[in-house]
């Protein structure tokens, strides 16, 4: 087989952010939230679990400590309770109280809207910095790299990086800064609606023309353990 330019990998790369753009517009946040703060919690507490799930539980977090202040002095405990529902809620839960301390301490109560400043934060790494500088700023530095964006970029053949976190810079090197901030939303609407990581849709799929992986989903993620 031919090996692709990467030239023409830009290319596809490109067309595939225009058809979903096409398909799904301008998506906004699957995540419930009215400031940074909502926000920036309810994407911590996103991981590992689903953003319904998280829906159901930050109504009462957020009606209990609706600020920095109140969270900061909140009982681990109590959090916990609120937050049962989610997959790793112990820990989730320490870290929404060090997170709410940090932006105390650290940064007035308020949220910082750089990346630096929000990756210091406990228990926020770049996929929730990217989000959090995208949606709540309307800053596009990077693009968030979930699980769904991942697995839809390896099959593709975009990536062959060991981890979401490492497949951010292949995404970047490939796709034009101006179509970075739609990529998050669409492609995991795609990965629910289409290509989930069991039995994808390729004949439903509108990518199908573009994806090398159409028919056999783990052709580059068995390339990449080798």
């Amino acid at each position: 087989m031919t090996r692709e330019s990467k030239k023409a990998k830009r290319e596809r790369a490109i067309e595939v952010c225009h058809r979903m753009e096409e398909r799904y517009g301008d998506v906004g946040s699957a995540l419930d939230f009215d400031s940074p703060y909502t926000l920036l919690v309810a994407v911590m507490l996103s991981a590992q679990t689903t953003d319904r799930a998280v829906n159901k539980v930050t109504p009462e977090l957020f009606s209990r400590w609706p600020g920095p202040a109140e969270l900061a002095a909140a009982d681990v405990g109590e959090v916990e309770t609120v937050i049962h529902s989610l997959g790793f809620y112990h820990s989730k839960a320490r870290h929404a109280v060090e997170l709410a301390q940090a932006l105390v301490t650290d940064f007035g109560g308020e949220v910082p809207a750089s990346m630096e400043e929000l990756t210091s934060l406990p228990g926020v790494g770049r996929k929730t910095a990217n989000i959090v500088l995208n949606k709540a700023f309307g800053i596009v530095e990077g693009i968030a790299v979930d699980t769904h964006v991942y697995r839809i970029a390896t099959r593709l053949g975009f990536t062959r990086a060991p981890s979401p976190a490492a497949a951010e810079a292949d995404l970047l090197d490939l796709i034009p800064q101006e179509l970075w901030s739609g990529v998050n939303e669409t492609w995991i609407r795609l990965g629910r609606e289409i290509c989930p990581s069991q039995r994808p849709k390729c004949d439903d799929c509108p990518l199908v023309d573009l994806c090398p992986s159409a028919g056999n989903p783990d052709r580059y993620r068995k390339r990449t353990k080798k």
